[in-house]
């Protein structure tokens, strides 16, 4: 035996040395080595390890969920390496025939859950829709207000994220801490004093409706654009058990397509806007602005996800919101510290809960204690917190066990599960073998097109 200068194995049976010699030099031999193959299956098996924790556990991470079996077919399709610069009938590319009806229904169902005019389905995350809208609504160095990143605004709000990258000047809106929004009246008489190009509003950390209204009046008086982003809460907006936006002022809302709006890894851009000329400036922004190639198969996907939501979304929201505020309550009783004990704790699909001194890392310390026993979280930094790496909070979302079919029923044991291992001081692995029995109860996909029960934790 041989190898060539490709690296092809040469054995010398009849016929088999010219068959392997034109494989070596078309590139298209098969011996791969050890090495190479070994960095392959490192990475296939971390995948079915991360999907195990996951179908085991408790996913509660509430920028997450799962999509549905059809979604998962059509993101694993041969859409994923191609490309479709451009808007449906006006591409820079031959071959997007079928992406473009792809495309055009997308837009067409994001119009009708969202209740718009306009619809972009191209970006590739919430942050990269947050940036196109940046760049088509102000200039670099105007002025624009947002959430504090303290008080729960996202990154890409902030002068290190996407405000930062188009160098515009942010002011932040005063808070209230007891009603976990901004101050309404301190942050409408900022607005009118500050004068900012773009009033940007909605949070990360999103547990009620912004008073939208009246800080979106503010703006306007100013002159200023109104945008929101809605990328934790845009499933309970489209569903119709969170606030409407366009309703109350919004320009432009923005949001991810794969929190509470059960879709793939993506992004929205969204408008009530007939203006045809402001239309294309949304357009523009994203692509050439922000994107090239937008990633058909995840467009795709999205669109099947319109489709399901559609059908089973305001259901879905409902069951959300639902099961938020009877896990918020049950914490509590549970004896934790929830914040927003005044307003019933959430109105979305998030609670807050506090787990020691401000920047002690309590936080910190209690997700991972909760990941040893099967409970996926995140710590989040909490109102006084200043330092993101030990804050004294955990954000805690069910969007993904309501996806799976949990109850009120259910989220009362997930408290209880919560308080043996952070209050009561249980071996995180006996109780982990409890949230896995749990857990082993729902495991199949709900609120889509699942007719034949496919789990929503393939491995």
């Amino acid at each position: 035996m041989g190898r060539n200068q490709r690296g092809c194995s040469m054995v010398n049976t009849k016929g088999g040395l010219d068959r392997i010699r034109l494989m070596g030099e078309t590139g298209g031999a098969w011996d791969a080595s050890p090495e190479n193959l070994a960095h392959a299956e490192a990475v296939l098996s971390a995948t079915a390890a991360s999907g195990a924790l996951y179908r085991d556990g408790l996913g509660m991470i509430a920028s997450e969920n799962i999509v549905s079996p059809r979604v998962q077919e059509v993101i694993t399709s041969d859409l994923h390496g191609r490309y479709a610069e451009g808007l449906p009938g006006k591409r820079y590319y031959q071959g997007c025939g079928g992406f473009d009806d792809i495309e055009s229904l997308g837009i067409s169902l994001a119009q009708q859950v969202f209740n718009c005019n306009y619809a972009n389905i191209q970006s590739t995350s919430g942050t990269v829709s947050n940036i196109g809208a940046l760049k088509a609504l102000a200039k670099p160095g105007d002025k624009i207000t947002a959430v504090s990143t303290a008080d729960g605004g996202h990154i890409s709000h902030a002068r290190m994220g996407a405000v930062g990258l188009r160098g515009l000047d942010l002011t932040t809106y005063p808070w209230d801490v007891d009603r976990m929004e901004p101050d309404v009246d301190a942050a409408c008489a900022m607005i009118r004093e500050v004068e900012p190009t773009l009033a940007l509003v909605g949070q990360s950390v999103f547990l009620f409706p912004t008073p939208l209204q009246e800080m979106a009046d503010a703006a306007h008086e100013v002159g200023a654009k109104v945008m929101y982003d809605g990328a934790h809460v845009l499933g309970l907006i489209a569903g119709g058990q969170f606030q409407d936006p366009f309703r109350e002022g919004a320009d432009v809302v923005t949001g991810s397509s794969h929190k509470t709006f059960p879709g793939p890894q993506g992004g929205f851009v969204l408008s009530n806007s007939d203006d045809e000329k402001f239309q294309r400036k949304l357009n523009s922004a994203i692509f050439p602005g922000v994107c090239s190639s937008y990633h058909l198969h995840h467009v795709a996907g999205k669109v099947i996800a319109l489709a399901e939501f559609a059908e089973y979304g305001a259901a879905y929201a409902e069951d959300i919101v639902s099961n938020a505020k009877a896990f918020g309550a049950a914490m509590a009783a549970e004896g934790f510290d929830v914040l927003a004990e005044g307003r019933g704790y959430t109105a979305s699909h998030q609670i807050l809960t506090r787990h020691g001194e401000t920047d002690s890392g309590a936080g910190a310390k209690a997700a991972q204690l909760l990941e040893d026993a099967g409970i996926i979280t995140n710590m989040n930094m909490l109102p006084g917190d200043t330092k993101a790496m030990t804050p004294s909070g955990l954000r805690l979302g069910v969007q993904e066990l309501t996806r799976v079919g949990m109850g009120n029923t259910q989220m009362e044991e997930v408290a209880n599960l919560y308080a043996r291992v952070l209050l009561k001081g249980e071996d995180s692995s006996s109780v982990k073998a409890d949230v896995s029995a749990l857990k082993g109860e729902f495991q199949t996909i709900r609120y889509c097109f699942n007719e034949d029960g496919v789990s929503g934790y393939p491995l």
